[in-house]
């Protein structure tokens, strides 16, 4: 783990190449050509006057979003630094070559390239529709998700430590068998403690003083936004923010402020959309297509959910993440260079090949952000942050395989019975809930109810609540269970999620002793 100083010395060199940088450094001097007077003062009247005009809090919340964001690191070695278990380095490795095996082969398999440049006409087209891409409806019968859940679930499923002895893998009741640290209920209690009842909850019905405390909140809300604190906009959004709120609320936790530059940027990813089709891009549309569009909430976005996606799959700042990810972004090689290091490119250009369902990490937030831009520069961010670790084999404890052992801790420890239960008729539980992990609950639940829920992600920087929800809703749906007897009863009785109220289940589980 890299001491102060070297934390220190490496957060000041990524301060010098960002975009805060350059506009502290021309808002100095301005201040320095208004400046007259002793040029001994000259150093605090740039203090005060940086300060004077938000840009010291700026810098604060950049620094402290950067602290959020860092990783610690089990040495220095690069590798180490993506993921520390060689098992689990390999694993996702082998991974990653299914996938890619599995997008060439469709490739392949339809003579369709992974990239061709549109003709002119076909330029003019989708320039022309662009905002109504849900129109055309081309033929992609015959194109299938690259991968889905299920898929993703059988292949943790075989991840074993090679440390373990036979005998100790015996007291795993759940389907991942992995001596992985998660917190205890005890730890997630007082974690979550601003979720007690004792204080009001924004989505929690109170009775008569439902209207006082909206209003309060609203109150409360405008004077943490006026603040420009990203820690104090956590602290608040811990209890629920309101709808109103919303929007500006979520921007500040990641700092985000919207720029010319951005948007320039925005128009120039729309150019390469325009130029360029790729094979990705039918993956997109068809997994629109079998999602979003057939949800009653959120068909009415499928043109915004469309933009945001191609967006996203030209967008070679989101390979970024991929220095504290573990996972590594595919390549593909030019016709006729194949095995040629030196013409192997990224494909897609984001490094983000999509599974069944990626389009719901977009949705939801269709209903925050009107401003597409917007839309879209959230959706990188809350992605490059949170949900690629919801996709990747890692041991990272906020990782997909992480949040599912604590699932099947948590329910071990708040329902044994019910969980021996599931187990002896061979439907664990994991199997049932891993779709909702990986996909955030998108689509699982009401719309209003999945916003207060990313809330809480957003407030605590931890998908863990994802965790505690699943384990929330199988203890309340505890009668119905004990009943069943087959693995098709269980998935009846859990089929329909969308009339969960979200904040008393989570209160029921990290408030009540079992």
């Amino acid at each position: 783990m890299m001491d102060m100083d070297d934390f220190t010395l490496k957060l000041t060199n990524e301060l010098r190449v960002s975009p805060l940088y350059n506009e502290l450094k021309s808002k100095a001097k301005e201040l320095v050509c208004r400046t007259s007077g002793d040029v001994s003062q000259l150093k605090m009247n740039i203090h005060e006057g940086l300060a004077k005009s938000g840009w010291k809090r700026s810098l604060q919340n950049e620094v402290y979003g950067r602290l959020l964001q860092r990783v610690d690191a089990a040495s220095q070695n690069g590798v180490h630094i993506k993921e520390p278990l060689a098992y689990i380095r390999r694993a996702q490795a082998s991974w990653e070559k299914r996938i890619l095996k599995s997008l060439n082969s469709m490739c392949t398999e339809m003579s369709v390239p992974l990239a061709r440049k549109r003709p002119i006409p076909e330029q003019e087209e989708i320039r022309s529709n662009w905002n109504e891409l849900g129109v055309d409806e081309p033929d992609l019968s015959l194109f299938r998700p690259v991968y889905g859940p299920k898929d993703f679930l059988d292949m943790l499923t075989l991840l074993k430590n090679p440390n373990l002895a036979l005998e100790q893998l015996c007291n795993f009741w759940g389907l991942l068998q992995l001596p992985f640290p998660v917190k205890s209920l005890q730890q997630l209690r007082q974690e979550f403690c601003a979720m007690t009842p004792r204080w009001s909850q924004v989505g929690v019905d109170g009775g008569s003083h439902t209207d006082i405390f909206d209003a309060e909140r609203v109150g409360l809300g405008q004077k943490v936004m006026a603040a420009d604190n990203i820690a104090l906009c956590q602290q608040y959004s811990r209890r629920g923010i309101p709808p109103s709120l919303r929007m500006q609320l979520w921007l500040q936790n990641f700092g985000l402020r919207i720029t010319d530059s951005d948007r320039l940027r925005y128009e120039q990813l729309k150019m390469h959309i325009f130029k360029h089709d790729l094979l990705v891009d039918k993956l997109i549309y068809k997994d629109v297509k079998l999602t979003a569009t057939n949800d009653d909430q959120y068909f009415v976005f499928e043109d915004f959910i469309h933009q945001v996606l191609l967006l996203f799959s030209r967008d070679t700042e989101v390979l970024t993440h991929f220095t504290h990810s573990s996972a590594t972004p595919p390549k593909s090689y030019i016709r006729g260079m194949l095995g040629v290091s030196d013409y192997a490119v990224i494909y897609p250009p984001n490094g983000i090949i999509p599974f069944h369902g990626f389009s719901m990490y977009v949705a939801p937030l269709c209903f925050v952000f009107e401003d597409p831009v917007t839309l879209y520069y959230f959706f990188r961010e809350i992605y490059t942050r949170h949900f690629f670790r919801l996709h990747t084999i890692s041991s990272h404890p906020q990782g997909i395989v992480s949040l599912s052992v604590l699932f099947e801790s948590l329910l071990q420890a708040c329902q044994p019975q019910l969980f021996y239960h599931l187990r002896q008729m061979g439907a664990q539980p994991l199997r049932i809930a891993f779709k909702w992990l990986m996909r955030a609950f998108s689509g699982y639940l009401a719309s209003d109810q999945l916003l207060l829920l990313w809330d809480r992600v957003l407030a605590y920087n931890s998908l863990e609540p994802l965790a505690v929800l699943a384990v929330a809703i199988f203890a309340y749906r505890r009668v119905n269970l004990l009943e069943t007897s087959s693995y098709a009863a269980v998935e009846a009785v859990m089929a329909d999620t969308t009339t969960i109220r979200v904040i008393p289940l989570l209160q029921a589980i990290l408030l009540t002793e079992h």
